[in-house]
């Protein structure tokens, strides 16, 4: 600790109690940063701090701060303007209130810091206030100024320090309006079991044993490139795809958890599969439609035969009909070519 600068100096006011402290930054980054360069040559790409009157490039000791006003209008605002604040927060972590730490939506936390005291004075005041955070078990609610504009910190015990966490104010929380389905969604108890089951198989963790295997990942990359190697090539990417049965998975998921860590195979009641409103193709390949297949090819034969015996019975009534009617019409022109010969004899 002795070797973080401090970012911030004052005091916590805890009442009438002023506990000098030193603000240091809690956190730091591991992430790789890159540079832009020019693709053709490599070299570095920079920007110029440039004073858009003069066009000229300037120093850091040149530039200071400026509020714009609405009608364009730069007024600047000076180091000193800035110390002098009317604020009793502007070097000062002013205690509002303590509460319970549920209280705190963790939407609104922002950087975390750590509270180190300012000196031996300072080393009665801020174990008193520790320990008096660590009985209560409750987080302190303070109002302090940094960088520039007011700030809302939550005050907590870590091992034997005190850090801050910067807070948001509320109304700079959105809303989740719009974000949840807007679709009626019914789950059902069973549904509920196995993703209960699932959160008991993947259990707890240990976070010191989580790392960053993207940046390790991108470590390699460039320790290949900077040996003029070839980078290593990247594991096939598991295919995503839409999950059609959310029960399969969340068995599967049960599954591969428990055998991910060694267990045996988790104990999950399957589910009757749910019988498909219409039968595919496919579904209704079996004994049964072979069978009835067969029978409606039978009785299709059947059919067309008495059809065909149908059609050949009616032939053979027309026929019989048309060879009667031929017979009679000939008799009666016999009969009638006697009598007319009769009467020609007779005359």
């Amino acid at each position: 600790m002795l070797h973080v600068r401090s970012i911030w100096n004052g005091a916590i006011s805890f009442g009438l109690v002023s506990i000098p402290i030193k603000l240091v930054n809690a956190t730091e980054s591991h992430s790789i940063s890159f540079r832009q360069i020019h693709l053709e040559d490599g070299g570095r790409i920079r920007y110029r701090k440039v004073c858009e009157l003069e066009e000229r490039e300037v120093t850091g000791a040149e530039i200071g701060k400026g509020y714009e006003d609405a009608d364009g209008t730069i007024i600047p605002i000076t180091d000193e303007d800035l110390a002098h604040l009317p604020l009793p927060t502007a070097k000062t972590i002013e205690i509002v209130a303590f509460v319970p730490a549920d209280r705190i939506d963790p939407l609104q936390m922002e950087a975390a810091y750590y509270l180190a005291a300012g000196g031996v004075p300072a080393a009665k005041p801020y174990t008193l206030l520790r320990e008096a955070l660590k009985r209560s078990n409750k987080v302190a609610i303070a109002k302090f100024a940094l960088r520039g504009r007011e700030r809302l910190g939550m005050l907590r015990v870590v091992e034997d320090a005190i850090a801050m966490h910067g807070l948001l104010w509320p109304d700079e929380v959105r809303a989740p309006q719009g974000v949840a389905p807007d679709t009626d969604v019914t789950v059902n108890d069973k549904e509920l079991d196995l993703a209960d089951a699932l959160m008991d198989t993947l259990g707890e963790i240990d976070l010191d044993d989580l790392h960053d295997e993207y940046r390790e990942a991108l470590e390699e990359v460039v320790a290949a490139k900077a040996a003029g190697e070839a980078p290593p090539e990247a594991p096939e990417a598991a295919r995503g795809g839409k999950v059609l049965d959310l029960m399969a998975a969340l068995e599967k998921s049960v599954r591969d958890a428990k055998e991910s860590r060694g267990e045996e195979e988790a104990e999950v009641t399957r589910l009757p599969a749910r019988k498909p409103a219409r039968a595919t193709p496919k579904q209704t390949a079996g004994k049964k439609s072979t069978s009835t297949a067969k029978k409606t090819a039978a009785a299709k034969k059947t059919t067309a035969a008495a059809k065909k015996t149908t059609a050949a019975a009616k032939k053979s009534t027309a026929k019989s009909t048309a060879k009667s009617t031929a017979q009679s019409t000939r008799g009666t022109k016999k009969t009638a070519a006697k009598k007319t010969t009769a009467r020609k004899r007779t005359a």
